[in-house]
């Protein structure tokens, strides 16, 4: 999730209606309403019962959408459960810059923990998918770029906005034990061929029906190179027994997951310091995820 910033536009029914009637005029008498989450780098609405139309709310997005065209519709045959289907791509008009997207509506809601009925088998059927995602040929995948903000690449891409998120937090977590899973994530590298991420495995991007993982969608930051970013929920949702069923499904080293702890920590570090002064329940939610990643590191490092 990103913060808004001056090149983004305002997205709204009328300009996706103008949009629809110019290029996709077969789809102009389909109801056209927002998304109830629709997240912060894309608008997303629904177009008639079975679609939704997806346009990236500012520039430093637009580059995921061709990426996601291509690259779905190859992946999809390989994994166990099923992601975005595009069904038309867009191009720029009625003001709007970028191209963008037509996609089949997929059914479920967001994965939270009143919505999941067994946390251990949710935690092993995401490890499944991942482990599956990570077995596809890589030979010809994004590499880690401006695209997906350069998840994929070496931790040093994040060094300075770590360093600057533990000088704002300091007096309110444990910066010194923080500083140590840092440096520890930065001691190594990937060092296999790249394999395929996805890139933002958070709670929104995972679609649960009858209790069950269902859907992975979003795929807007995915690539090729190292997995150690999609780790991250171990600590933003699973703890315990799910936490370990979800290591134990996973075929990584200790020197990834020790990446995936330092992923984790940076992101949330830059969101709880970039919020200091309000009142923000992002702050509660990034010190604890802080508080799981320290604790985690001090029994596995």
């Amino acid at each position: 999730m990103s913060s808004a910033s001056a090149d983004e536009i305002e997205i709204d029914v009328s300009m996706v209606s103008r949009l629809i009637a110019a290029q996709f005029p077969q789809w102009a008498d389909l109801p056209i309403r927002p998304v109830k989450f629709g997240g912060w780098d894309n608008r997303t609405f629904h177009l008639g019962a079975d679609m939704t139309v997806r346009l990236p709310s500012a520039a430093r997005y637009a580059q995921q959408v061709e990426k996601e065209q291509y690259w779905l519709p190859r992946l999809a045959p390989h994994l166990p459960l099923p992601i975005p289907v595009p069904l038309a791509l867009g191009r720029p008009g009625e003001s709007y810059p970028w191209h963008w997207s037509i996609y089949r509506w997929q059914e479920g809601e967001g994965a939270t923990h009143a919505a999941i009925t067994d946390m251990t088998g949710f935690a092993k059927a995401l490890a499944a998918f991942l482990s599956r995602l990570q077995e596809i040929d890589a030979d010809a995948g994004p590499l880690p770029g401006e695209h997906n903000f350069f998840r994929g690449a070496p931790l040093t891409v994040y060094d300075h906005e770590t360093r600057w998120a533990l000088e704002q937090l300091a007096g309110r977590i444990d910066v010194a034990a923080a500083a140590a899973v840092w440096e520890r994530a930065l001691s190594s590298d990937w060092t296999g061929a790249p394999v395929w991420f996805h890139g933002d495995v958070a709670s929104g991007n995972l679609l649960v029906q009858e209790g069950r993982l269902s859907a992975v969608i979003d795929f807007g930051t995915s690539g090729v190179g190292d997995p150690a970013c999609d780790l991250s929920i171990a600590w933003t949702m699973f703890k315990g027994e799910s936490r370990e069923a979800f290591r134990a499904a996973l075929p990584l080293d200790k020197a990834t997951w020790a990446r995936g702890r330092g992923w984790t920590l940076w992101k949330a570090l830059i969101v709880a310091a970039g919020m200091l002064g309000s009142n923000r329940p992002e702050i509660a939610r990034s010190e604890r995820v802080i508080a799981e990643v320290l604790a985690d590191d001090a029994r596995y490092r």
